[in-house]
């Protein structure tokens, strides 16, 4: 269902009356597209406390010309201000190591932060915590307050995401995704990233190429924009769905050049059937499947409860180990699973659904260390926010305009924000990306 509340705020009586009453002003996202893979404009680099070695030769990579500054861009030949608004800025904030030095944050961003590009991005580098030192410590969590912050007030589209590092090469994939249209919908997240060996692909534009993926509730909505992308992204991709469903798969696996598998993922034998379904391993295991069944805990029955907790999670949980078991999960593999924001702030009328959602959060955290050290596997989540799809173009009205408005970017995402987010966990250069929940919500303003 269009937003007609984001459409009216473009034309100049929406502007007038939001400006006026104080409404949300949505600005239109930029996403990826073929003719429009990148962001544009320049890359504006900045520094406070020193700086993290072999960072310059990763941003070289990222597509991002450096942004001009100072009388280079005030010598723009047509006088315009588009080359002189940066399309991401990129703080380096790793050396900050008391809170002295938390001036210096100040101090770079002050200045730029207004010139941002619509659907702009700020990223801030971080490190880690360091427990033995509680001055470096209080530094560097006091930039998590930072970019949360900043993203609930920069606006028009903009996005602030603060990443924690200790070697610029493993975070190349994560770096390229926040930096790019992409991430359109991820904003005030903080994202760890180990320092580990990471393979680059051979060609990143199609990072997936020879590799294998499943998709759970793949037959339509977010689990359908999950299977495309993969395959844009040069995966072969089993599009798995309920029986009732199998056409809706088989038509999507035809178009993609893939496969289908219709079964019921709740049944005792999921894992084994899948496993035998693909005999020459998998890469990339993505659960998306998932139902509601909504009601408030005093009027819901146990069926409603433990359908949702069976599809949900205990599927998910089941699945998982039959496949690990199995070894069908190559080395290199990726587990993403779907969380959703429900899990992690609550919401009424969704016990069932919350639980089962932060019960996935559980499983991620639990698993990833023991996955990566065992297997060679990755496991991490995304949680959506407010996606607009056909379940919830079924929302009352009001609730649906509230689900909209209520995060940092004033509307609701797209299926393609959390496919996008998905692929980037499944790449091949994401091997340091462990154990994460990212939260593709536009920056909810309910929940952490």
């Amino acid at each position: 269902m269009a937003d007609r509340y984001l459409t009216f705020t473009g034309t100049a009586p929406g502007r007038f009356l939001t400006r006026r009453l104080g409404l949300p002003r949505p600005a239109p996202l930029i996403r990826w597209s073929a003719e429009r893979p990148t962001l544009a404009g320049g890359l504006l680099h900045l520094t406070a406390g020193k700086g993290t070695p072999g960072l310059e030769q990763v941003l070289a990579r990222t597509g991002l010309r450096p942004a001009e500054t100072g009388a280079a861009a005030a010598s723009a030949p047509d006088g315009s201000t588009a080359d002189r608004s940066p399309a991401a800025v990129l703080l380096d904030a790793t050396g900050v190591r008391d809170v002295g030095a938390l001036a210096e944050v100040h101090a770079a961003l002050h200045p730029v932060v207004r010139s941002v590009a619509a659907s702009g991005r700020v990223v801030v580098l971080g490190a880690p915590p360091d427990p033995a030192d509680p001055h470096q410590a209080a530094a560097q969590q006091a930039l998590e307050g930072f970019t949360r912050s900043l993203g609930k007030e920069i606006g028009r589209g903009r996005t602030v995401n603060l990443v924690r590092l200790t070697d610029p090469a493993a975070a190349e994939s994560t770096l390229r995704f926040l930096l790019s249209p992409k991430s359109a919908y991820v904003s005030g997240q903080v994202i760890h990233v180990d320092a580990r060996d990471t393979t680059a692909p051979g060609d990143w534009d199609r990072p997936l190429n020879g590799r294998t993926a499943l998709v759970t509730g793949a037959a339509r909505g977010i689990g359908a924009a999950v299977a495309e992308t993969l395959a844009r992204d040069g995966a072969r991709v089993v599009v798995l769905d309920v029986p009732s469903a199998r056409d809706e798969a088989e038509q999507l696996a035809a178009r993609l050049g893939g496969g289908a598998l219709a079964l019921d993922i709740t049944a005792a034998d999921a894992g084994e059937r899948i496993a035998d379904a693909l005999p020459d391993g998998l890469d990339v295991l993505v659960h998306n499947a998932g139902v509601t069944r909504d009601r408030r805990l005093a009027n819901m029955p146990a069926e409603r409860w433990s359908s949702v907790l069976e599809v949900n999670l205990a599927s998910v949980l089941r699945t998982t180990d039959a496949l690990l078991a199995r070894g069908v999960l190559r080395p290199h593999g990726r587990i993403v699973a779907t969380a959703s924001i429900a899990g992690l702030a609550g919401n009424a009328g969704q016990t069932n659904y919350a639980a089962s959602k932060a019960g996935i959060v559980g499983l991620v955290r639990a698993l990833a260390p023991r996955a990566l050290a065992e297997h060679g596997v990755t496991v991490n989540a995304v949680a959506p926010g407010f996606i607009e799809t056909k379940m919830t173009a079924a929302v009352p009205l009001l609730i649906r305009e509230a689900g909209r408005r209520m995060n940092s970017l004033a509307q609701g995402g797209l299926p393609v924000d959390v496919a996008e987010t998905t692929a980037w966990l499944a790449h091949p250069a994401s091997g340091a990306v462990n154990g994460q929940v990212v939260r593709v919500c536009g920056q909810s303003l309910l929940g952490a």
